[in-house]
């Protein structure tokens, strides 16, 4: 399709190719967006590949650009595209060793933890509880004494 696109079509220019992780249904939805200048028209091509086994055969050759785009994509997803130079490489993510960071399955709270350590002075708010101090500060401090109230008594 993309190849006929090129020659017989006139799009002379990859503008980016995407995904989509669509985990449900256990595929990954590739997105090529193609330009003609001649005609001042866009195309859109979505392609879906199984997510178990992601292969998708490389345009590089159409298209010197989407070495980029498909290297990230292997990096990200975890998508392989044969024949791109240098598609294994690492791309963004030297040393990077667990699933690829873009799936959804990736746990990003898991990973943090086992990644980073806690330090001192650092601390973690909840958003509801700090939008309502900033906003209504005595009717928050008020619900923080009757909280601790309600805490100390329970005990």
């Amino acid at each position: 399709m993309i190849l006929y696109l090129k020659e017989f079509e006139k799009y002379d220019h990859l503008t980016m190719i995407s995904c989509v992780d669509h985990i449900e249904d256990n595929q990954f939805q590739l997105t090529y967006l193609l330009r003609n200048y001649n005609n001042n028209a866009d195309t859109i091509v979505r392609v879906f590949i199984d997510r178990e086994n992601p292969t998708m055969t490389s345009i590089n050759q159409l298209w010197a650009g989407a070495r980029v785009y498909e290297r990230e994509l292997k990096e990200m997803y975890g998508i392989d595209f044969p024949g791109c130079p240098r598609v294994d490489d690492a791309f963004v993510l030297e040393g990077w060793e667990t699933i690829p960071p873009m799936r959804k399955d990736f746990d990003t709270k898991k990973y943090s933890e086992e990644t980073f350590f806690p330090r001192d002075g650092r601390s973690t708010l909840d958003p509801t509880e700090q939008m309502e101090a900033e906003m209504y500060p005595v009717e928050a401090e008020v619900k923080k004494s009757i909280t601790k109230e309600f805490r100390d008594n329970s005990k």
